[in-house]
């Protein structure tokens, strides 16, 4: 009884709270401030003081060289990041946004992913970029993960910026932070060419699980523990996604999966090309040959960039679940998907 009183006091309280006046008047500024829409300016030249010919403009933006690989965590992307590193004619940056600091010697450490084969280090195209440190803002790994065309963010292109213009050679950057700021990308760099690579969703859950035995199918709902940011982006992106909200969907194999499709629809939308990883390491040679065509790659090695591609196994996922464990849940997201997605269409 006593509880009962104490929360209707409390709820009470927080009410009297919000219909203050200057809290309605707080509340309605910033309401009526994220609706309005700024008119259309082009910057024209002063009446007093003109800068033109002192003004310099970068038009790095404008090159049509630069390709962007987009993929999500442990989806294979290592390998075509290797790949690329493996061309002559390529410099090719991982994961660039990677809290590791990959051009700063002092903090990115030595260590390397076991599983990651052939690799023995992610920074050598970084160094000597220490001017990256001035433009590198670690909250880009879990805020502001989705940007459209019109988001401003001069840090991160200027960041990017550098990477294209101290490239020795043509620049590739992949990307496991950038599938959902697609849309920014693509504005922002409108020659660019963009690849994007996708994994069945359910073998990459088996990789995103660092203990196996203890997150079983039976009991993950309950012992799942994050190493691959899971939590941090569905609490981010549940602004634009909802059901993304742990409360909404507590099952994490469904709010992986959620963000699994989310980020193949963002990628189908806007690259170049959209190439599976299953397909890249069981005929590396066919996908890679399309893939150089599209990105107008010029004389490529294909035998040299393919010598890194291993057959990986497929299907692992069934030593994790059976079949309808993986198509209940699947089925319960695509359902939501469709009907929030449709709803969208019709505004």
């Amino acid at each position: 009884m006593l509880v009962n009183k104490t929360k209707k006091k409390l709820i009470n309280t927080f009410n009297q709270f919000l219909s203050h006046p200057s809290v309605v008047d707080v509340f309605n500024r910033q309401v009526k401030k994220s609706l309005h829409l700024l008119p259309k300016l082009d910057n024209q030249t002063s009446p007093y003081h003109s800068m033109d010919n002192q003004l310099e403009v970068n038009k790095t933006f404008e090159r049509d060289d630069i390709v962007f690989i987009s993929s999500r965590f442990r989806s294979g992307s290592t390998v075509l990041w290797n790949v690329f590193r493996n061309l002559n004619d390529a410099t090719a940056y991982y994961e660039p946004f990677n809290e590791r600091r990959w051009f700063d010697e002092s903090c990115r450490g030595e260590n390397v992913d076991s599983t990651h084969l052939g690799v023995d280090n992610y920074w050598q195209e970084f160094v000597g970029l220490n001017e990256l440190s001035k433009y590198y803002h670690e909250d880009w790994i879990r805020d502001e993960l989705f940007m459209d065309g019109a988001a401003f963010n001069p840090d991160m292109k200027r960041f990017i910026e550098i990477c294209v213009e101290n490239s020795k050679a043509r620049p590739v950057l992949q990307f496991n932070r950038i599938d959902f700021r697609l849309p920014w990308l693509k504005a922002t760099f409108p020659n660019c060419k963009i690849l994007h690579l996708y994994r069945n969703p359910r073998d990459q859950w088996l990789s995103f699980l660092t203990d196996k035995k203890i997150m079983n199918a039976q009991q993950v709902e309950q012992t799942y523990k994050d190493a691959f940011y899971l939590n941090p982006w569905c609490n981010n992106l549940k602004n634009y996604f909802p059901f993304l909200s742990e409360d909404i969907t507590p099952h994490p194999y469904q709010r992986f999966y959620y963000l699994w499709k989310l980020s193949f629809l963002f990628g189908q939308k806007y690259s170049d090309i959209s190439i599976g990883f299953e397909q890249l390491s069981h005929s590396p040679k066919s996908v890679l040959t399309e893939v150089l065509t599209v990105l107008n790659w010029h004389n490529p090695d294909i035998d040299k960039a393919a010598a890194v591609v291993e057959q990986v196994q497929l299907d692992k996922w069934k030593s994790y679940a059976d079949d309808a464990w993986f198509l209940k849940h699947e089925l319960a997201c695509e359902t939501v998907l469709s009907q929030f997605l449709d709803n969208q269409n019709v505004r």
